[in-house]
């Protein structure tokens, strides 16, 4: 359930970032009507997409173009207050009036008259976060968003926002070597009945067990600015994805379900945002749903986690 709204999710939701092509040379249209169709087939009835994704929203017309017809078996999550420049920069305006322009293009894009979920994609540090929270109010209030969530804040900002609007979900990023949100936010939402939808369960694809020990990255590939992706790092996580790949090959597991399976067996995490450019990626991680790790195999991660140093 998000939050206390009564609309029920799959445990899994499909990430439509990639499917808009922007950081992925090798998408194609053709692909993303597949990998859309895909999801819904393999039992995700989640789609969390943005204004944002795609310089024209590439991603929310996918949608629309298609699953039009399948509108109300469908729980759709679109974000507002960031847009890209030409050249891609990202700008964050959290406006009030920005916000009611996003949610109304978004609508049309995605040809619907209501999101069920709408988040302030990131805090505006040049609008005071109550300001932002009233405008999604009035959205929700005039029914064009069932619920509000937030995505990218920290503890105070969040308990701000709800102090102005009742918060349904909360998107940061989280999985087995990123566990931040433990301290602070995920106990909080914990004890407030909000939903938390995390994305990054695969960290970029590295806990998706696809990326060979000898990956050459190509210039420009935003994963080189993280230092687990390099150097001493790298080969500790690549030992990991290594030894849970033989602890799902007991269980019948593949490496990105055995990720998935632990981000949703953590207390207070509600769904997991898994992005997809092609069919295959999509059906394997939504071979998590129902197939929960038993607690021996848990228990021996927490402990490849103990000795990795997370």
């Amino acid at each position: 359930e998000i939050g206390t709204t009564g609309i029920m999710v799959s445990p899994v939701a499909l990430g439509c970032w990639p499917i808009a092509g922007m950081t992925s040379p090798d998408v194609t249209h053709e692909q993303s009507l597949l990998t859309l169709h895909a999801a819904v087939d393999s039992g995700i009835n989640f789609l969390d997409t943005a204004y944002a994704y795609g310089a024209d929203g590439e991603s929310e017309r996918l949608i629309a173009e298609a699953l039009g017809d399948r509108r109300e078996q469908l729980v759709i999550a679109s974000k507002g207050g960031i847009s890209l420049e030409t050249g891609g920069a990202r700008n964050i305006d959290g406006r009030p009036g920005t916000l009611r322009t996003h949610c109304e293009k978004s609508l049309g894009r995605l040809q619907t008259d209501y999101l069920d979920l709408l988040y302030l994609h990131a805090p505006d540090p040049q609008v005071p976060v109550r300001e932002s929270a009233g405008a999604l109010r009035e959205l929700m209030e005039e029914g064009k968003t069932r619920s509000v969530g937030v995505s990218n804040f920290t503890l105070q900002q969040i308990i701000d926002f709800q102090g102005e609007c009742p918060i349904a979900a909360f998107q940061p990023p989280y999985n087995m070597l990123q566990r931040d949100i433990e301290v602070d936010t995920l106990p909080w939402c914990r004890e407030n009945s909000v939903s938390v939808m995390v994305y990054w369960p695969l960290m970029k694809g590295l806990l998706a067990g696809k990326l060979a020990r000898d990956h050459v990255f190509t210039p420009g590939d935003s994963r080189l600015k993280y230092p687990m992706f390099q150097g001493e790092e790298w080969e500790k996580n690549q030992d990991l994805v290594d030894a849970l790949r033989e602890l799902g090959t007991r269980s019948g597991h593949s490496v990105a379900q055995m990720a998935v399976n632990w981000t949703l067996s953590q207390p207070g995490i509600s769904v997991a945002l898994c992005g997809a450019k092609r069919p295959e990626q999509i059906r394997e991680t939504a071979g998590a749903m129902g197939r929960p790790l038993d607690s021996t195999t848990l228990t021996a991660i927490e402990q490849l986690l103990v000795e990795r140093g997370i």
